[in-house]
């Protein structure tokens, strides 16, 4: 276990090094860091924060918009790059991202770390159950795996039953998939048990990520119920930075940021100064080893609460939200990550939706959940939930039940969220 101290003497002689090359190659970054005053001898963590600006989406937008396709955040010459990897969408579309050799197998080093820390070992066979476009976590995980040693199983191209018929056919001992997809198989497995040939799904852990579901306590408890009784471990990333956090098993419900790769700051959005342990902000992540398409100072947009563990720095219950999710209902700050908690806390909720309504700059919001066949009186369960929120917020929020079945399901990230203008 390495001392705060040695963490940030890591980090600096990292973020040296990456200075360097980004001054010599780098269209995007050279100018604000000659701007800044900043080069490859810049003497702490403190001053390289102190001096260098942020930077956001919108200015990854704006450079692509200018310098199609690629954008100018390339370190190295075109032909260098060998990974191709987008996100997953902005208002403006999916955002392209490049990797070299190097840079994909410094990604794939910090999956390495995701895996040590949830236990599993190289003897596990992996199932993934994603789609395998060109989002970036479903191929970093993969290949680590592989290079791990790792029976590795993907489950591109297939229903979700054939998903379940593959785990189970091939005796998996992991499956990799988004929380909201995890529990829709799990469903499917606890529906077809008796139809199914599924005794032999003996699933030991479950990796998630792509939303905060994953650190939600009632979340966490619904999923190891629904596969008999596997671990969950959560983990968080982003296309543009890539694999940052791990959970420890002994510190669970939150993550660990692999600092080795990653220089973290979590700040004020007001006064965009570091908070103190304890307090919450906005993550701000400098990429130390992905040198070919780095990101320096980048505003994440997720909410998270400071704190340590082991020395290390660790975000306390995960990602709490996405700071430009919060909505405020009649003078209620309300984010959508604690409304899933307080209706995932109700076992006979399937699914759920919110619909969020504005009409002259007032949101309100409207619930509709779907019960599992089981529930002999869906009006009394909305009532209940309806109490719920009220207890959590303050607030009465409408809930409704629909029909077995009437609300979608989603493989990769949920969108339970309907947002409408009402003139």
């Amino acid at each position: 276990m390495s001392s705060r101290a040695e963490i940030r003497t890591l980090q600096l002689t990292r973020l040296q090094k990456l200075i360097k090359e980004l001054v010599r190659g780098n269209d995007f970054y050279r100018s604000r860091l000659q701007e800044a005053g900043i080069d490859e001898k810049i003497g702490s963590l403190e001053d390289f924060s102190k001096k260098l600006g942020f930077t956001s989406k919108m200015d990854l937008v704006w450079d692509r918009e200018e310098n199609p396709p690629y954008g100018s955040n390339l370190t190295f010459p075109l032909e260098s790059y060998s990974r191709f990897c987008q996100s997953s969408g902005t208002t403006r579309g999916p955002l392209p991202w490049l990797d070299t050799n190097e840079s994909w197998s410094g990604m794939l080093d910090c999956w390495d770390k995701v895996f040590e820390a949830a236990g599993v070992t190289p003897a596990d066979s992996i199932f993934f159950a994603f789609s395998f476009g060109p989002f970036l976590g479903f191929w970093t995980a993969y290949e680590s795996a592989t290079r791990r040693g790792n029976l590795s199983i993907p489950g591109g191209g297939l229903s979700s039953m054939a998903r379940l018929r593959a785990i189970a056919a091939h005796q998996c001992d992991v499956v990799c998939c988004t929380p909201t997809y995890a529990m829709r198989l799990g469903e499917l497995l606890e529906e077809n048990a008796a139809e199914e040939d599924f005794d032999t799904i003996k699933v030991k852990k479950i990796i998630v990520a792509g939303e905060p579901g994953g650190s939600i306590p009632e979340v966490r408890t619904r999923l190891s119920k629904l596969w008999r009784g596997a671990e969950v471990f959560d983990h968080h990333g982003m296309t543009e930075v890539g694999p940052v956090t791990y959970e420890d098993p002994g510190k669970p419900m939150s993550l660990c940021v692999i600092e080795g790769s990653y220089y973290a700051e979590i700040i004020d959005r007001e006064t965009q100064q570091e908070v103190e342990p304890g307090q919450r902000g906005e993550l701000v992540i400098t990429t130390l080893t992905r040198n070919a398409s780095p990101l320096l100072r980048y505003r994440t947009g997720d909410l998270v609460q400071k704190t340590y563990f082991n020395e290390t720095l660790c975000l306390d219950g995960g990602i709490l939200g996405r700071v430009d999710d919060m909505v405020v209902i009649r003078g209620v700050n309300v984010y959508p990550t604690a409304v899933e908690k307080v209706i995932r806390g109700f076992q006979e909720v399937v699914e759920f939706q919110v619909r969020q309504t504005t009409h002259q700059s007032m949101a309100e919001l409207e619930i509709t959940l779907e019960p599992n066949e089981k529930v002999e009186s869906p009006e009394k369960l909305a009532k209940q939930v309806e109490k719920a929120l009220q207890d959590a917020f303050t607030l009465r929020i409408p809930v409704t039940c629909a029909n077995t079945g009437a609300l979608p399901r989603f493989e990769f990230k949920s969108k339970r969220w309907v947002k409408e203008e009402r003139t």
